[in-house]
């Protein structure tokens, strides 16, 4: 992988801000365990996706890799209508996106 992508993960992660999110934008890198110096067993990933640069950066074990979009551009960080199902009827309420962006724009 080269080129800056949009990761979806399958749970929450902190990032450097303290803040939790579910998605990280910015250049990645595909590095393996030996690399980060965690030793990994049969029942873990051994590789693992680099994202983002200097403070910012941000590293996903590759089993919690949803999604992989190619994205160069910066994705949008306003306020969205989400919308879930609560007693059968649709609740439409207003949520910040929780896209960390790993680098400097």
């Amino acid at each position: 992988m080269t080129g800056k992508y949009l990761i979806t993960t399958d749970g929450w992660f902190y990032a450097p801000d303290g803040q939790q999110y579910k998605a990280v934008w910015g250049d990645v890198k595909i590095v393996e365990d030996n690399v980060i110096g965690v030793k990994t067993n049969r029942n873990s990933t051994n590789w693992f996706a680099q994202v983002g640069s200097d403070d910012m950066e941000v590293i996903i074990a590759g089993c919690q890799i949803h999604y992989a979009v190619r994205c160069e551009n910066v994705p949008s960080l306003e306020l969205y209508n989400h919308e879930e199902f609560h007693e059968g009827k649709v609740v439409v309420s207003q949520m910040m996106s929780r896209i960390y962006l790993a680098q400097k724009m």
